[in-house]
């Protein structure tokens, strides 16, 4: 059988690995592509720098094997749609660790629209519903190529190849704009929601007016029984005054409220008169 193959890392750790800044961008970038480990994170920037690395060794390398190595790294990156044909050998150091998910078989099914999200596209190809040309492709960090990206669908025997299926329907608020917006078209201007804010606007303010007239009037009813009965007791005044010679007026005349009333009722004349007569 021979000897096992050794096993290589695809990517290389960085040398201080506690470094806030790399952290933070690797995070910003797990995000954004739905990566589950860190670990896709090196290797795409390990990828990124092995070609810059060969690109910057054959700029200064003129000869016969320079050009064909630079030629053969070329065309590879024209076929993962990393640069155009029309692309120079400079323009490799250009790129980014963004360009290179974005060629992974994960953000090219979701580009394409056979997923809602990163997440959803990941969960697809692993759970085996997506097939590249007849091919199972279990691997979301699998760089698809320009040719293969057109070969790329659903399983024909996964449910999910129905169009129909929940998971590929669009959302409710997408399809139910139009509709209500048409529906208002149609009728015109009665609508519903206008008279409901009408309805909801008018209440309060009558209810408010409605309170303060009624205040108004308890105020101005109290107002005309107290002038009412002030008028009554000055005519009752008036006429025991004209009946009335031997009971003194003064205190019967003036009607203070009901504290001063009634230490002028109890008064201690009267009291002592009676006693004086009584000696007598």
């Amino acid at each position: 059988m021979g000897d096992p193959k050794k096993l290589r890392k695809k990517y290389s750790t960085p040398v201080h690995p506690w470094n806030k800044g790399d952290i933070d961008r690797a995070k910003a970038i797990r995000r954004e592509f739905g990566l589950s480990v860190r670990k896709e994170v090196l290797i795409a920037d390990s990828f990124l720098k092995k070609y810059k690395d060969i690109a910057k060794r054959l700029i200064a390398d003129t000869s016969k094997q320079g050009v064909l190595e630079k030629k053969q790294m070329m065309d590879k990156l024209n076929r993962l749609g990393l640069l155009s044909t029309v692309a120079e050998l400079d323009q490799v150091l250009s790129l980014t660790i963004q360009d290179v998910l974005n060629r992974r078989i994960q953000s090219v099914t979701y580009r394409m629209g056979l997923a809602r999200s990163m997440k959803q596209a990941r969960q697809f190809i692993v759970h085996r519903h997506i097939t590249l040309d007849g091919k199972d492709i279990t691997s979301p960090s699998y760089l698809l190529s320009v040719e293969e990206e057109s070969k790329l669908k659903f399983k024909d025997k996964s449910a999910l190849s129905d169009e129909n299926h929940p998971e590929r329907v669009q959302e409710i608020p997408e399809v139910e704009a139009p509709k209500s917006e048409a529906v208002a078209e149609g009728k015109g201007a009665k609508t519903e929601t206008p008279k409901e804010e009408v309805k909801a606007e008018s209440k309060p303010e009558e209810k408010k007016a409605t309170k303060k007239e009624v205040k108004k009037e308890v105020k101005t009813e109290e107002a005309k029984a107290e002038v009412k009965e002030e008028a009554k007791t000055v005519e009752t005044i008036e006429s025991k005054d004209s009946g009335s010679s031997d009971k003194p007026a003064e205190p019967k005349v003036e009607k203070a409220p009901k504290e001063e009333v009634k230490p002028e009722a109890k008064t201690e004349t009267p009291k002592e008169e009676v006693k004086e007569e009584i000696k007598e």
